[in-house]
């Protein structure tokens, strides 16, 4: 059974990409950390496309290491052929843009953990699973790593999987450029380009840029360096020409470039060129793997979906953080280019992050029930507070659901920075979606907590999986003024969250304001949605009416049909009263879970401030409710699935 679609081959190494645009590397002051190397990049260019993928290499037993398998596991890679080297460390590359035509980089690959890739680490049987092998060139640069990647060829051979080589040519990773030349394309050698000429032959498809074709062809002539990769190769020759775009050759190579096959291009402005290459592979892989005939393929098609697909490279930051989903890849083709720089075009950068935000902050939230403890002025107010004591009973909060979720995914806490500082670091890495609040509690027009800085600077410092949550109190009856002030607060503190790459919720509670009817929380939705904020996550009050919850959905889905989803507050409710609205919003898919707080936790806070109540006491209250009110919902959600809602 052929279960994987692309298996690909080699580097596996963390890229720490200077975030200054415009300034020497020597001047970099900070860095955005992504996992790189071409291989990796490709994988999960075309994982991201939808094609079943997987990565065969190495990385170290530290940090590092961890960070690419956790990464390529968020990405839907394949891990199963990613080893664990106890004596090598990962590949690190430092990279930076200077101008469009400057990007420096530097290799720190001495030694590293994916060139100890050896023929042991190819399984014959992880090779029979996948309809195609994809190589590298660097791993042919090393006896041991050129090993290993013709084992792995020769298996696809034998068990019928399609072939393919990126010729990937970094002179400094061939020995013949120094440390300081990562930026450099191209340097001749006749032993590179020998190396390169006897593998040739085993490939059905071999990707290269004119100067990466220059050197497995050992010409500078573009077209007799085809030539010469045409007499070692009946493979179908990619060749990118830039700006150009690219061509196939499937026969006889022309006596010009601009005779063989081609795709639709797109003009767009060059931003970061670095990464461009295996984003281009990517939708190449993408028709390549499309088409069950290799003897049919549609190669303006599949050419289409790579320069479609390097065109997104080349308008971002980062390697494969840039390279776009299926969705984001159909809605380009669809609607065309609206404006050159297209990490500025509002439309699809939405569509890029909501498609790919699992890829950042990981975990299955299909299902979401959360404990809400980011409560201050409820605890403050408590007769027996002090900042201490609030801090440990909400490390007991922690402990609670930490305690009914065991080793289960879809569970949640809200926490804040102010009180419950411990409990928030702690929850930090523990399988937990955390949620952390942002506003200053009952402010209205909403006001936020100081140490988030006036520019929202705090922001750099939060965890990556820490959601921004922000509640407004707001009606659609409010004056002008009031919407207008409210409006541009959210959307400045939205913008902020989504430059640091955190997500958002957005809580809105129209029954503190005002009356309520079936259309009030629907209208709400459409407001922040016209005013340009889009909530990876909406947090709701409990509507008593189908009608009401099918009003708040389809308002959210007429804008955002890639939300996160719904979860529904508690305001304080009797267990009764929750079970009666969980009942009803079950019913909507879109509604994941809820999210409660003082229903858990009130009583044992009262208690355990005064001394009535011991630590182990809270928790064991705070769970026996925290685990009712998951089975409420769970029973909720299953009986809505039984009734075919």
């Amino acid at each position: 059974m052929k279960d994987l679609d692309v298996i690909t081959i080699g580097r596996a190494g963390v890229d720490l990409y200077g975030a200054q645009i415009g300034g020497r590397l020597e001047d970099m002051g900070s860095f955005e950390k992504y996992i790189g190397g071409s291989p990796t990049n490709i994988a999960c260019g075309t994982s991201r496309l939808g094609l079943k993928t997987a990565l065969i290499t190495r990385v170290g037993d530290e940090h590092m290491g961890r960070f690419i398998r956790e990464q390529l596991v968020r990405e839907g890679v394949n891990v199963e052929g990613v080893a664990t080297d106890p004596e090598r460390l990962t590949a690190l590359v430092l990279l930076g843009i200077r101008d469009e035509d400057q990007f420096p980089l530097i290799f720190y690959r001495e030694n590293c953990a994916d060139m100890a890739l050896c023929e042991d680490d190819i399984d014959p049987e992880f090779i029979k699973r996948s309809r195609a092998v994809v190589a590298t060139g660097t791993h042919l640069s090393n006896p041991k790593t050129e090993a290993a990647t013709m084992k792995a060829l020769e298996y696809a051979r034998q068990y019928g999987a399609r072939t393919a080589l990126d010729i990937d040519y970094r002179p400094n990773l061939w020995g013949v450029a120094g440390h300081g030349d990562g930026e450099s394309r191209f340097v001749e050698s006749e032993a590179v380009t020998a190396k390169l000429l006897s593998t040739l032959h085993y490939f059905d498809l071999i990707v290269g840029t004119e100067e990466e074709f220059h050197i497995a062809g050992g010409s500078t002539d573009t077209v007799a360096a085809l030539r010469n990769v045409r007499e070692n190769s009946k493979a179908t020759l990619v060749c990118k020409r830039g700006a150009l775009g690219a061509v196939a050759f499937e026969g006889d190579i022309p006596d010009s470039l601009d005779d063989g096959q081609t795709g639709e291009g797109f003009p767009i402005e060059v931003f970061n060129v670095l990464g461009a290459g295996d984003g281009f592979f990517s939708g190449l892989l993408k028709g390549w793997m499309d088409c069950p005939d290799v003897d049919k393929i549609d190669w303006p098609t599949a050419l289409k979906y790579a320069n479609a697909c390097g065109a997104f490279a080349v308008s971002r930051h980062g390697c494969t953080p840039a390279y776009p989903s299926l969705a984001e890849l159909e809605f380009f083709l669809n609607r065309g280019v609206v404006q050159k720089d297209l990490r500025n075009d509002p439309a699809l950068e939405q569509i890029h992050w909501s498609t790919t935000r699992h890829t950042r902050n990981a975990g299955d939230w299909s299902s979401l029930r959360t404990f809400a403890f980011d409560h201050r002025m409820q605890l403050e107010e408590m007769a027996g507070y002090t900042l201490e004591k609030g801090g440990a009973f909400k490390e007991l909060c922690l402990e609670a659901a930490l305690k009914v979720k065991g080793e289960e995914d879809g569970y949640g806490i809200l926490t804040d920075n102010r009180i419950g500082r411990a409990a928030l670091h702690a929850a930090s890495g523990s399988g937990l979606w955390i949620g952390r609040p942002t506003e200053l509690p009952g402010s209205r027009p909403i006001e936020f907590e100081p140490e988030l800085g006036v520019d929202f600077g705090q922001f750099k410092e939060w965890a990556r999986e820490n959601v921004v949550k922000l509640l407004v109190f707001c009606h659609p009856d409010d004056d002008a003024e009031t919407r207008a002030l409210q409006e541009a607060r959210v959307k400045t503190l939205f913008t902020a969250a989504r430059n640091n790459n955190l997500e958002f919720l957005l809580e809105v509670i129209p029954s503190k304001v005002g009356p309520v009817d079936t259309h009030t929380t629907a209208t709400l939705i459409r407001q922040f949605y016209e005013a340009g904020v889009y909530p990876d996550w909406w947090k709701l009050e409990p509507m008593a009416t189908t009608e009401a919850w099918a009003s708040a959905v389809a308002a959210i889905e007429e804008y955002d049909p890639h939300t996160r989803g719904i979860v529904v507050l508690g305001l304080d409710a009797p267990e009764a009263e929750l079970a009666a609205s969980f009942e009803v919003a079950a019913s909507f898919p879109l509604v994941k879970g809820f999210a409660v707080g003082r229903t858990i936790f009130g009583d044992a806070a009262r208690a355990w401030m005064t001394g009535d109540m011991n630590d182990a006491d809270a928790v064991d209250q705070m769970s026996e409710r925290f685990t009712r009110l998951c089975k409420i919902w769970d029973d909720a959600r299953e009986s809505a699935r039984l009734n075919g809602e």
